[in-house]
């Protein structure tokens, strides 16, 4: 599997999301990651493997813990792709602004004037 869909596959899953939030807030052990969730140590450690793999967090032992990093530069790829579809929109939609702006000032300029009523 490529990097960027490895990427969307991990960011994909809930859980996974929710302890990428967490770890923006700073490095954690396994099991300060698993609390917030009513699942196992081994299932936490399931969707570690699979954002480690993605290359979105780190982990390494400091004594008897294992702790996890968030790897800022891991979402590069996917920001990037993001980031190109974003410039295509906003430039899709200028040009759209732009046509109804045209659009709108030719039907102003092609109306007849209104006519008064008299009695």
């Amino acid at each position: 599997m490529d990097t960027l869909s490895q990427t969307f596959s991990a960011l994909a899953d809930p859980t996974r999301r929710a302890i990428l939030t967490r770890l923006a807030n700073g490095g954690a052990t396994v099991g300060e990651l698993a609390e917030p969730f009513e699942m196992s140590l081994p299932a936490v450690s399931r969707h570690l493997r699979v954002l480690t793999e993605a290359g979105l967090i780190e982990r390494h032992t400091e004594g008897q813990w294992r702790r996890c990093e968030l790897r800022g530069e891991g979402l590069r790829a996917a920001a990037d792709w993001i980031e190109h579809y974003r410039r295509f929109w906003e430039a899709s939609f200028d040009r759209l602004d732009a046509f109804l702006k045209e659009s709108e000032q030719k039907t102003q300029k092609g109306k007849p004037n209104a006519r008064r009523k008299t009695r």
